[in-house]
């Protein structure tokens, strides 16, 4: 490999070294069967009780949701999707000015997860951006392609509409207070991965990203609809997620996992890569503030319900997820009572 990211425009015919899983590790896509049973929530249903009865359910017994009618515009999506199509077709030396590997930036280009830690690396590259508040980090944001900052300023903040939402419909699901968990999590985070999965010689020998949970509260997906890549872990099976037009998938992150004692889970997932085809993704991430103290809600832990975690606060949470590999146990392992 002589460049620091996949995105260079050379095809490589062969898998490099550093990319090729120990054979115990690899994804075994020919065992995975599609998950046909995703829940889908309409978000436009007039009846809130039947919602949340849907998120309980889909929390509970998977981790993940699909949501439609969900108040982000079609057109809002469609140019997120094309800005950062844009971004990744411009020329490499342009692109380089933005690359770092270190995860403490706010604004950076990189590849794989985390490229000074692994063994082995992922066949990803992603532009990371923190996006709230926005006034505070657009100026740092790519200029090039020249619409980037208008359009994903306007995603960033329909998204994190959508967010809230979601939150209080969990809240709710739980039997707690529809602010309870926006309480809690305090002035939240923002941040988003544009990834870019390139074609790969071997996809049967990598991953775009092994199977992880995500560290932050809620995790709000926009998939590319031409080429599937997302796939679940449930039951012990991993199972395909087909990209479905119109629609999010939301992912329950390890604090939801936290504050509903265990009630949820947070869900594990991976993307694989394609032989043929380039695959995008857009992942946003809700993240509580720094100080907020994550533990279990009172009322979960109540008729002889033991807390299942102890008390940390996020940055605590956030620093341990970044000293590891990506897929070390559970971190929220390292948080139990």
């Amino acid at each position: 490999m002589d460049t620091k990211v996949l995105s260079s425009g050379i095809r490589y015919s062969n898998l490099p070294a550093n990319y090729v899983r120990p054979e115990s590790e690899r994804p075994r896509l020919s065992e995975v069967s599609e998950c046909e049973d995703v829940p889908v929530i309409d978000l436009g249903c007039e009846d809130r009780t039947h919602i949340i009865q849907q998120i309980c359910h889909a929390c509970m017994q998977y981790g993940f949701f699909q949501v439609i009618n969900h108040g982000v515009s079609k057109e809002t999506v469609e140019k997120m999707l094309q800005v950062a199509h844009d971004f990744f077709e411009l020329p490499l030396e342009e692109k380089l000015k933005l690359y770092s590997d270190d995860p403490s930036k706010t604004m950076r280009l990189s590849t794989s997860f985390n490229v000074n830690k692994e063994k082995v690396h992922n066949w990803r590259d992603y532009l990371r951006l923190h996006c709230y508040p926005l006034h505070k980090y657009v100026p740092e944001w790519p200029s090039n392609p020249p619409p980037f900052k208008d359009i994903v300023s306007n995603y960033c903040v329909e998204v994190r509409e959508l967010g809230y939402r979601l939150q209080e419909l969990i809240s709710q699901s739980l039997g707690l207070e529809k602010d309870y968990i926006k309480n809690v999590l305090g002035e939240q985070g923002q941040h988003m991965a544009v990834n870019y999965y390139p074609p790969c010689p071997e996809p049967e020998l990598t991953y775009g990203l092994p199977g992880h949970t995500d560290p932050n509260a809620l995790t709000i997906l926009l998939q590319d609809l031409q080429v599937a890549g997302l796939q679940v872990l449930k039951d012990g099976k991993w199972l395909a997620v087909n990209p479905q037009s119109d629609a999010f998938v939301i992912n329950i992150g390890d604090q939801l996992q936290a504050l509903s004692n265990g009630r949820y889970k947070s869900v594990w997932h991976r993307a694989v890569v394609n032989a043929n085809k380039e695959r995008m993704s857009v992942a946003s991430f809700l993240c509580p503030f720094d100080r907020a103290l994550i533990s279990p809600a009172k009322p979960l832990t109540e008729d002889g319900c033991e807390a299942v975690y102890r008390d940390f606060t996020y940055a605590e949470y956030y620093s341990k997820f970044w000293s590891r590999n990506l897929d070390q146990e559970h971190c929220l392992e390292l948080f139990k009572n």
